[in-house]
């Protein structure tokens, strides 16, 4: 499937989320290209030197990004503005990560933002500019079903694609995004902004969480008041085998760094709250049959209480084949043909039909 066209619209002004990397400086590049009146939008998500956010912050949305998305816009010509969502961002991102990690879960907050600040507070900055329509940089796509409601797809390239993280996307929310880069492969992606002579056009990729450099995710949490609590580290069987200084510090699967001897490797099972326990065993014990989903958000309403359909339970998870039974208070149950390991609390499962993403929800 190629770039469909998008020529028609009635108002051609559009709204490109420009980060500073190629992928969105790319898309501000093709929306012009296609006619649109394009003003480029960044985000000053956090200050480069405070509590929340170390100076050595080179992640997405810094202000090296920020500077980088400026001298793109003005290669292209387009108006550019900065949007200051420093409040919102901490409120909405950084203190849902903080909490969920306190509470024994493994958040997502590259969700949380998408949904609730990039296609949230900027696509209400769209509107508010009368520009009816919001572009990014995401490798996704938007189709439109023969009953007309709007579809999320997976990108063209697997290797980039990131419908996962776009999965609580609502039906009024697509109606109004574009992803330019979506049907296109990365390294076409990196030609056409050589071809564009965009000054970002070799710009390597971060792959940390923004608001925290060099991924040292248990530094950040106690510097923002997730204490330290000694407990123990125990097998499935009540045995302890060491002990810890704070849950925060453990993930599901995790094998390494733990300081334990044992006869055979452990890994991190579970995270007891309650009783401030790391649960340990062998690798085979991290499979599991099944897991429950709360929260639920679906592209359009399932129409049946039990479906098949293929389930990511991390983004880098090889989607496998499974049933979805459909539960009270918004909840869903998954039954794997085939146990899959590691089923973390608080990560997200999402559900495809093929290259469709049909919904998801957060693990309980």
């Amino acid at each position: 499937m190629t770039q469909p066209d998008i020529s028609d619209k009635s108002n051609k002004r559009v709204v490109v989320a420009m980060s500073g990397g190629v992928d969105s400086s790319v898309s501000a590049a093709l929306m012009k290209e296609q006619g649109y009146d394009v003003t480029g939008v960044s985000m000053q998500l956090y200050d480069p030197v405070t509590k929340t956010s170390p100076s050595s912050i080179k992640g997405s949305c810094s202000l090296d990004d920020v500077s980088d998305a400026e001298r793109v816009a003005n290669k292209l010509g387009i108006p550019f503005q900065i949007l200051d969502l420093r409040a919102e961002f901490k409120k909405l991102v950084i203190d849902y990560f903080i909490t969920e990690y306190a509470a024994g879960r493994t958040p997502n907050p590259c969700i949380r933002c998408n949904n609730l600040v990039k296609f949230g507070l900027l696509l209400q900055k769209a509107e508010e500019i009368g520009a009816p329509t919001l572009a990014t940089g995401h490798y996704a796509r938007v189709t439109r079903n023969d009953s007309g409601c709007f579809e999320l797809r997976t990108g063209l390239d697997p290797r980039k694609d990131q419908s996962y993280f776009l999965f609580t996307l609502t039906q009024k929310q697509l109606a109004k995004i574009i992803f330019p880069v979506g049907f296109i492969e990365k390294q076409r992606v990196r030609e056409l902004a050589e071809s564009f002579a965009l000054p970002v056009a070799q710009k390597h990729e971060s792959q940390e969480i923004c608001f925290i450099p060099d991924n040292d995710y248990v530094n950040f949490l106690e510097n923002n008041g997730v204490n330290q609590k000694v407990g123990d580290i125990v097998t499935t069987d009540g045995i302890v085998v060491g002990n810890h200084t704070g849950l925060h510090r453990f993930t599901i699967g995790q094998r390494k760094g733990m300081g334990i001897a044992w006869k055979n490797p452990l890994h991190v099972l579970k995270l007891d709250t309650e009783l401030n326990r790391v649960i340990v065993g062998e690798k085979r014990e991290l499979s599991h049959p099944a897991l429950t989903a709360n929260r639920a958000t679906w592209g359009t309403n399932p129409k049946k209480s039990e479906f098949r359909a293929i389930c990511k339970i991390r983004y880098r998870h090889t989607p496998t084949p499974c049933t979805v039974l459909l539960l009270p208070d918004d909840r869903f149950q998954v039954n794997f043909d085939t146990p899959q390991s590691s089923v973390t609390p608080g990560q997200a499962a999402v559900l495809y039909d093929s290259d469709r993403v049909l919904g998801g929800g957060w693990i309980e």
